[in-house]
């Protein structure tokens, strides 16, 4: 997140400034005399060097600091006004930044530092404050420019001190024992150039961490899609497989035996499943909205046998067997078994028609395991396939440590998922093939 976007907007502050979409200079002027704040607050936040406008303002505050300092040690050279115009020089960016957002360029920040600080050098003192003027610059400089102009400028600085020290300007103490001034302010030269570049450094870290966020959010976000589309693949897949059941029954009631009633019947839970899938479908895509939804609980193990007796309804050949004790079985690891199931159950329907399916649900101290048998009378399909759906029941078991197994087994084809209960997980893999399936079967 951009540190700017952290701040209080300019909005907040006061009444929001048009001079943005005028541009002219008069009305940039009078939006500054009716709201400095809101001006000046708005310009520091619309800096491109992503600093805290906190930050910002500290740093020209110590300038005045510093500035101000060194012009009442002249004050025995009054009425010169040769301090004044150090000040002036020092802050002539000042109103052009306030009023129009002018970016402060550092070969001004520079440039407008050393001409200060030599002017006020002109006029000696002891105990000069003037070259910490420079000091606080060269941080700055430092921290908005690149390496390579801001060791040019922090060079330039020292050799104008060295200049003036030579030519007896830079006093330290009364005794103008001016060996122990000048290296003091070389030191206080490189320690604020080194404050500077510490600031550029966490600058490009924080462009990092923000490319980073980016590629993370952007990660969670097709991992949700991909969530999303296992939902809604699991759902359809499981609707219209039953609805299709359905179908071919009341046609088969109509065509054969002429009865309308068994027919009406097939139609009417078609309908229904039909109704309760678009409702599923409604919830898995109401999780895109960012607004608060009442959802409908997801369903988890006791609802395996509901879903079996809509496949048995609808003319599936299947039989349900469960352990009686299920309470030991998280929610997450419920649905993930549910949805495999359905999964199943849907691929029985599509893929070995009037074939006959058994599901068994069994758990012991460590495990629980969803086993899907179904015979094939038409023979082993010539193209398995590899869609959403396997991979899909893959995705699952994996995200919860478990392992799941798909392919021929005796006579027909096997499906058998395993999960470790809570406080029980490994190392598991998500295993999808014949050869896994032979193993794990």
């Amino acid at each position: 997140m951009d540190v700017t976007h952290a701040m209080i907007s300019p909005g907040s502050a006061g009444p929001a400034i048009p001079f943005r979409e005028t541009g002219t200079i008069r009305s940039r002027t009078l939006a500054f005399m009716r709201h400095p704040i809101a001006v000046v607050r708005q310009n520091l936040e619309e800096l491109p060097f992503d600093y805290p406008p906190n930050v910002i303002l500290s740093a020209d505050v110590a300038l005045f600091m510093v500035g101000a300092a060194a012009t009442i040690q002249r004050h025995s050279y009054f009425p010169t006004v040769l301090p004044v115009l150090a000040m002036l020089l020092m802050f002539m960016a000042a109103p052009l930044f306030c009023i129009f957002g002018t970016r402060p360029w550092p070969a001004i920040v520079g440039a407008s530092a050393m001409v200060g600080t030599a002017l006020f050098l002109i006029q000696p003192v002891s105990g000069d404050f003037a070259p910490f003027v420079l000091i606080v610059s060269i941080g700055e400089v430092a921290a908005i420019a690149p390496r390579r102009a801001s060791v040019v400028f922090g060079v330039v600085a020292i050799l104008e001190l060295c200049a003036f020290d030579m030519a007896g300007h830079l006093h330290w103490s009364s005794t103008d024992v001016r060996l122990e001034g000048l290296p003091m302010y070389i030191l206080g030269i490189a320690l604020g150039w080194l404050v500077g570049v510490m600031m550029q450094y966490q600058r490009r870290f924080l462009y990092q961490e923000r490319e980073f966020q980016e590629i993370r959010s952007a990660r969670a976000a097709d991992e949700e899609r991909r969530r999303i589309a296992r939902e809604v693949h699991d759902v359809i897949a499981h609707s219209l497989s039953i609805t299709l059941l359905h179908l071919t029954a009341a046609r088969h009631a109509l065509q054969t035996d002429r009865d309308v009633d068994d027919a009406v019947d097939a139609l009417v839970d078609a309908e229904r499943l039909g109704r309760q899938a678009m409702a599923d479908i409604r919830r898995i895509i109401g999780l895109l909205d960012a607004g608060p939804s009442k959802q409908a609980p997801e369903p988890g193990l006791e609802d395996i046998g509901d879903l079996v007796g809509d496949f048995l309804r609808a003319g599936l050949d299947v039989r349900y067997t469960a352990a009686p004790d299920l309470g030991a079985v998280s929610a997450a690891v419920g649905l993930a078994l549910y949805r495999i199931g359905q999964e199943s159950l849907a691929n029985v329907v599509k893929h070995a028609p009037g074939g006959s399916a058994t599901v068994r649900l069994m758990v012991d101290p460590a495990t629980v395991t969803l086993v899907v048998n179904n015979t094939l009378p038409t023979g082993l399909p010539q193209n398995r396939g590899h869609g959403m759906g396997l991979s899909g029941m893959g995705q699952r078991a994996e995200l919860l440590g478990g392992r799941i197994t798909a392919g021929p087994f005796d006579d027909g084809w096997s499906v058998r998922a395993q999960f470790p209960l809570a406080g029980r997980t490994g190392p598991w893999c998500s295993l999808i093939g014949p050869a896994a399936a032979r193993e794990g079967a």
